[in-house]
């Protein structure tokens, strides 16, 4: 049990100094080019079978990378502890993103800072579903918020969820069923495929995304507005056409009495400030101190189990 207390904190540490490894290493962007190979032929089907070809290869894949995944850990950790830990280590951090999702928003920060609102469009691509192509500064600054705000969900607190409750193997299988939501999980011409997806990820993430609230809270009552960001979410939560996502945008707009708006489906906080850069930069130190606190929690879990067990 020590060992993976070790992993744990040997998987944060590589992301806090490392970061993402380049796309031909890293296993999500794997992912995304499978479910981009076999969503492609879904598309010839008519709606029911693509609602059962989407069923199937959302299982497929997520087994795919989640039995190789727990294989190649169960191997190599009896042939060797500290080679096995290391290998665990890089598989479970390439489930989360605390670094990689800091830098993406900094970024948007920083191309809104120079005015550079064409670039800063075509940047917000990778982090948000909308088009962006006419979005105001305003606006560039609200999205970049709120793909902070879901993304702490997303990119740390379900991945590290499942792995404290099926190891790293869950935690890779759930990345890929919410890769598969980001990438087909919308209306339009995946409104079929990828409706099961869609509702498993709404399933999985179901305890993160309300774990994810009480962190935000915790880190907004650093500063004195966890209150606000707690009633905010109580309050405005359904706004969102997902059943989770409305719970980390509403008290992360409440937090920092911001407006948060996506044009034609919701808006958070309707009477609160405008967003801008220094928004974004405070969004950002929210969400690092509540994924401070989730690892020390995931941390603490891990020591007291070992304590049980010992």
């Amino acid at each position: 049990m020590m060992e993976i207390i070790i992993l744990t904190a040997l998987a944060v540490i590589i992301d806090l100094a490392l970061g993402d490894p380049p796309n031909a290493l890293h296993p999500v962007a794997w992912m995304g080019k499978v479910i981009s190979l076999l969503e492609k032929a879904g598309l010839r089907f008519k709606p029911a079978g693509q609602f059962i070809y989407g069923i199937i290869i959302t299982l497929f894949t997520t087994a795919l990378f989640a039995v190789p995944t727990y294989y190649v850990i169960f191997y190599v950790w009896r042939f060797n502890i500290t080679a096995g830990i290391v290998i665990a280590a890089l598989l479970l951090k390439s489930t989360f993103a605390i670094t990689g999702l800091r830098r993406a928003a900094q970024k948007i920060r920083d191309l809104l800072k120079e005015e550079n609102l064409g670039k800063t469009r075509f940047e917000l691509r990778a982090l948000v579903s909308r088009d962006t192509s006419k979005l105001s500064k305003p606006q560039l600054a609200s999205a970049a918020v709120e793909s902070v705000a879901e993304g702490l969900c997303d990119s740390l607190v379900a991945p590290m969820f499942f792995f404290l409750l099926l190891g790293v193997p869950g935690a890779v299988g759930y990345r890929v069923v919410n890769t598969f939501d980001a990438m087909i999980g919308y209306h339009g011409k995946y409104e079929y495929l990828g409706k099961f997806a869609a509702r498993l990820d709404d399933v999985l993430n179901y305890i993160p995304a309300r774990i994810s609230l009480l962190l935000l809270v915790m880190a907004a009552a650093f500063r004195k507005s966890g209150r606000r960001a707690w009633q905010t979410a109580r309050r405005e939560h359904t706004r969102t056409e997902s059943p989770n996502a409305g719970w980390t945008i509403a008290a992360m707009a409440g937090a920092l009495d911001t407006r948060l708006e996506k044009t034609g489906h919701y808006v958070f906080m309707e009477n609160g400030s405008a967003p801008s850069i220094k928004t974004i930069d405070n969004a950002v130190r929210i969400f690092l101190t509540a994924s401070f606190i989730w690892v020390v929690i995931c941390l603490l879990e891990e020591v007291i189990r070992f304590a049980v067990t010992a």
